[in-house]
C-alpha cells in the first residue's frame, strides 16, 4: 500500500513540477501578461507559499524513500534457531534449486528464480528437455525433487515450485559432403 501512494505522490508531485515550470516560463518570456492589484497580489503570495510548503514536504517524503533501507527486502531467507540466526542468500536456494533440477533425466538446460512469500519460496524454473520423455512426467518429477531438495537441505517450506519448459533440445543437422 505504502508503494502504491508513494507513486501516486510521485506521479502529482511530477506533474505539479511540471505545470508550474511551464508556467514560469510563460511569465518570463512575456507570452502570458500578468497585472496584479494589490488583493490578488497577495492570494498569488499565499497559494506560492502552500504550493511551495506542499511540494517541499513531498521533497522530504521522497528523500526519506530513496535513503530508507528495506530489511525484509535483503536477497536472503533468515531462520531464527535455539542457537542463533541463519541467514541463506536466495543464490543460494537457486543453485540447489538448479542443481536439483539438472539431476532430472532429460534436462538439459536450466535456469532457477526464488521469490520469497510468506508461505514459504516460489521457485520459478525454465528448462529446456531433450524431447524424447514425457514433458508432464518430467516436470513433476523435477517439481518433486526440488521440493524435497530444497526442504531437505535449508528446512524452508516450498510453496510452489513452477515448471516453464521453453523448448526441446534441437539435434544437430548433418549436412552429407559429397566429394
Amino acid at each position: 500500500m505504502a508503494k502504491i501512494m508513494d507513486r501516486l505522490l510521485l506521479f502529482i508531485y511530477s506533474l505539479s513540477i511540471g505545470i508550474l515550470s511551464v508556467l514560469a516560463i510563460l511569465l518570463l518570456s512575456g507570452q502570458v501578461p500578468m497585472e496584479l492589484d494589490y488583493r490578488n497580489e497577495q492570494t498569488l503570495y499565499i497559494t506560492v507559499i502552500v504550493v511551495a510548503v506542499i511540494l517541499f514536504l513531498l521533497s522530504i517524503r521522497f528523500f526519506y524513500v530513496s535513503i530508507r533501507t528495506e530489511r525484509g527486502h535483503l536477497n536472503a531467507v533468515h531462520q531464527r534457531t535455539e542457537f542463533g540466526d541463519i541467514q541463506i542468500s536466495l543464490e543460494t536456494i537457486e543453485n540447489m534449486a538448479l542443481k536439483a533440477a539438472e539431476r532430472t533425466r532429460g534436462v538439459r538446460d536450466v535456469k532457477t528464480r526464488v521469490r520469497v512469500v510468506e508461505s514459504g519460496l516460489e521457485i520459478m524454473i525454465r528448462a529446456i528437455v531433450d524431447g524424447e520423455h514425457s514433458i508432464p512426467g518430467l516436470s513433476e518429477d523435477m517439481q518433486k525433487s526440488i521440493q524435497k531438495q530444497i526442504e531437505d537441505i535449508t528446512g524452508i517450506p516450498v510453496s510452489s515450485v513452477a515448471v516453464y519448459i521453453a523448448n526441446i533440445v534441437q539435434s544437430p543437422a548433418f549436412k552429407s559432403r559429397v566429394e
